[in-house]
């Protein structure tokens, strides 16, 4: 009864929302745009499983300073290091299914909770400042030899690689394939007019000085073709299409693409079938580069100290 009280609240108050989102746009479509903005670039913060929480308690924590905001780090094991990237409105701590498979192939583990996300600062965050993280974090923890990245912060990882970050190999799941793509997706649950979203397109891309097209995947993952790429996505996810996995691993050259059924946008992270297939296929490369087998972090101040300084201006591509 509480469980239904509660729904029935919150779609009271998302029908409210609409409609103020509805007349406001009507009479001031640049202050709803940049309400809307604002609203679309603030992650929320989930209830965090006690499975995940016990799973980061048996890692090495620490708090390192980037981009001017104290972002949770977690390690665990020996050997090359991967990072493990979470997405909007998500927590490090939900890739932790990852963490001992790969402790027991020979990989040491890295992740982190983006700022505006779980225990790390913050209020907002976007795609080009997710892109700039995993960059960082990945500095900042010896480099990463291959990233599992989950839903948007599988674009951000495939951003930040165009943009210069060096992997050996890489998974993603549930990756989406064009952030306008949720640009039009939260305008339609929030009742938006066309004019309205297509301001706050032109607000997001004045304030990172970026075109968001050049954020779309299949436009760029071409020449990422060096770095072995599998792709996972389940056929009934309703958050990001499977039809966006597919084109992300049509697009990339040499990509592999498997398809699951019954996982949705969250269970497949935890699903053993998928998190075994992924540890094999980082494990297929471990022995093709010499990549150096590094521990756990550094103290917290000699690790922060490598990344203290604010980030430099946006690694993307730029107006012409």
């Amino acid at each position: 009864m509480a469980k239904n009280s509660t729904n029935v609240r919150a779609k009271l108050a998302m029908w409210g929302v609409r409609a103020a989102a509805l007349s406001m746009g009507a009479v001031a479509p640049g202050l709803t745009a940049a309400w809307a903005d604002r609203m679309f670039r603030t992650p929320r913060r989930p209830h965090r499983s006690k499975t995940a929480e016990a799973v980061l308690a048996r890692g090495q924590p620490r708090m390192l300073t980037l981009g001017g905001e104290e972002v949770a780090v977690w390690s665990w094991g020996v050997g090359p290091r991967v990072l493990l990237v979470h997405g909007w409105s998500g927590y490090g701590g939900q890739l932790t299914a990852f963490v001992e498979p790969l402790v027991s192939a020979g990989f040491s583990v890295v992740t982190y909770d983006a700022p505006g996300h779980g225990q790390s600062s913050g209020r907002t965050s976007s795609l080009p400042e997710m892109a700039e993280l995993v960059a960082d974090v990945a500095r900042a923890t010896g480099g990463p030899y291959a990233v599992i990245a989950h839903s948007l912060g599988a674009a951000a990882t495939a951003v930040a690689m165009r943009d210069g970050l060096k992997v050996g190999r890489a998974v993603f799941v549930s990756p989406p394939a064009d952030p306008r793509g949720g640009i039009q997706a939260f305008a339609r649950a929030m009742g938006l007019t066309d004019g309205v979203w297509m301001r706050m397109e032109q607000r997001i891309e004045a304030h990172f000085n970026v075109r968001l097209r050049d954020l779309a995947l299949p436009n760029f993952v071409r020449l990422l073709g060096h770095v072995p790429l599998h792709v996972f996505h389940d056929v009934g996810d309703r958050e990001v299409s499977v039809v966006a996995g597919e084109s992300v691993a049509s697009a990339w050259p040499g990509a592999r693409l498997t398809r699951t059924q019954g996982l949705g946008h969250h269970r497949i992270l935890y699903a053993p079938e998928v998190v075994s297939q992924a540890v094999d296929f980082l494990a297929e490369g471990k022995s093709e580069t010499a990549w150096p087998a590094v521990g756990l972090l550094a103290s917290a101040s000699a690790s922060a100290s490598a990344s203290t300084a604010s980030r430099a201006s946006l690694r993307l591509v730029r107006h012409s």
